[in-house]
């Protein structure tokens, strides 16, 4: 029978093509996917994919993980059967499996890479070197427990990683989404080619810690031992310095090589360390070159490290680099849902709301609240409600009462509405420039404490009587209408985000 492809050949019998014909198929599919994708994601998502045979209408293309198959199959899936069916209109659908190659692999597929040899883990004396048991993540929160894995931190000896800081624990947003795909392609396989140095950077309170943490529970619970180090910088330079004062350098130096995974948080500390940021370049190099992982997470991007050594620039940025964004309002709602999900507690959706747009820079300081909240109920017998969440918060609302500026709302107002900014301020009385200047004053006077003479002169040196006028008029219509409540609500939200 005669293949079905884009020359029109019948449909019926494309599915008996010979093996070389679906080698043909299958590498227009893949190259007309690395154009449309761009030659960056598709090495980091899709090169590893490979034939996996016919069987009727359906093709099977097999990636070499579980994250690659589920990435792949949500974000690339829908594409790879239009390319196919394109290619072969007998197929009918494209099944994605975990899988090794088959002989109609493509050469120039990705082998799989080797796999490191077990380790026995052990800790050492000079550096407290992860002993870590495959201990199960636990559902909800936790105090540390004592057979926890053990890591280094700037509290010294015997700390250990935090229980809560799972995979399953994180909650993935746009913010995060691309960082949490990246520390869960290092924990399923340390090492891969372009995923080595692992580099994780964002402000503080964003998860960049959270997610360091769930790699190493995941390293660690896996069936192939490994040896994993979790340190911050300074805990790093602490144990080079005192290497040093007792002649023990070279054990210090063994002991870092030594490792499968070596993870060091907030890099930024070793700024003006020269001695310590030298170490910590070859220690980098001897781990990368000998296959073993880097996990390193800083406030800045490796390029924005100013003061950092360039050849530690450079390494640091070789790999993936990863950023956690601020947080969308939409993401605050889904970490304070979980949250209060595992503690049990019903928490109301309009105190969520409240605390989702009060608490916007910082995902410690928003759990840190919720946890607040829920204890003082928890203590006193009481519901959860924004009265009492206005009352036991007080203090932290306070701080992040945000200052909103007339100009910011003029600026936020005009784009909205799609009028010129200096409309603002101008003698224009046409509907679709006075309406949004009216909202614009009335948001003025909602979230600033400017006076209202204050705002008058800030639209255009116009009477306080005007202002008075808009605030009244947009109240009005707020009541009327639905629609254009929910747009000055809209407003209000984004302004104070």
């Amino acid at each position: 029978m005669q293949g079905g492809t884009q020359d029109g050949s019948s449909a019926d019998d494309s599915v008996a093509l010979d093996e070389p014909q679906f080698a043909q198929q299958w590498a227009r599919v893949r190259g007309r996917l690395q154009t449309e994708v761009g030659d960056v994601e598709y090495r980091t998502w899709l090169r590893q994919m490979s034939f996996g045979g016919v069987d009727g209408d359906e093709v099977t293309v097999r990636l070499p993980t579980r994250f690659l198959r589920d990435w792949v199959r949500s974000h690339y899936g829908d594409r790879l059967n239009a390319l196919w069916q394109s290619e072969n209109r007998g197929i009918r659908r494209v099944d994605i499996r975990v899988g090794g190659t088959t002989e109609l692999a493509l050469a120039e597929s990705v082998a799989p890479v080797e796999e490191a040899p077990s380790v026995a883990i052990s800790p050492t004396s000079a550096l407290t070197v992860a002993a870590m048991a495959a201990v199960p993540a636990p559902s909800v929160p936790a105090a540390p427990r004592s057979d926890a894995p053990r890591s280094d931190d700037r509290a010294g000896e015997g700390a250990t990683l935090d229980p809560r800081f799972t995979f399953d624990s994180f909650v993935v947003g746009k913010p995060n989404e691309f960082a949490y795909a990246c520390a869960r392609r290092v924990a399923e396989q340390p090492a891969f080619t372009g995923f080595n140095p692992l580099f994780l950077y964002g402000g503080v309170g964003l998860g960049k810690t959270h997610l360091m943490h769930a790699i190493a529970w995941e390293l660690t619970g896996g069936a192939r031992p490994v040896s994993v180090a979790y340190m911050s910088a300074e805990r790093f330079m602490y144990r080079f310095i005192a290497a040093i004062r007792s002649q023990a350098t070279m054990e210090f130096k063994e002991q870092l090589r030594s490792l499968d995974v070596l993870m060091v948080d907030d890099l930024q500390f070793l700024i003006g360390k020269d001695a310590t940021q030298e170490e910590f370049f070859h220690t980098f190099n001897a781990l990368v070159d000998a296959g073993k992982q880097i996990v390193v997470s800083a406030d800045k991007s490796p390029s924005d490290l100013s003061g950092l050594e360039e050849r530690v620039r450079t390494r640091l940025g070789c790999g993936m680099v990863a950023d956690l964004h601020a947080t969308t309002y939409e993401l605050r709602i889904s970490i304070l849902e979980a949250k209060a999900a595992r503690a049990g507690v019903p928490v109301p959706g309009r105190v969520m709301e409240f605390l989702a747009q009060k608490i916007t820079t910082n995902v410690r300081e928003l759990e840190g609240a919720l946890n607040r909240l829920i204890a003082h109920a928890n203590l006193f017998s009481r519901p959860v409600t924004l009265e009492a969440t206005q009352e036991v918060l007080h203090d932290v609302l306070k701080a992040h009462d945000r200052r909103v500026t007339i100009e910011e709302i003029q600026k936020r107002v005009a784009e909205h509405w799609n009028i010129k900014l200096s409309d603002m301020t101008s003698a224009r009385r046409a509907r679709a420039v006075a309406r949004p200047r009216q909202v614009a004053m009335y948001l003025a006077k909602q979230l600033t404490s400017r006076s209202l003479p204050e705002i008058g002169r800030k639209f255009g040196n116009r009477d306080h009587t005007t202002v008075m006028h808009a605030v009244s008029r947009v109240t009005e219509l707020m009541e009327r209408d639905n629609g254009f409540a929910e747009d000055v609500e809209l407003l209000r939200r984004m302004l104070e985000s």
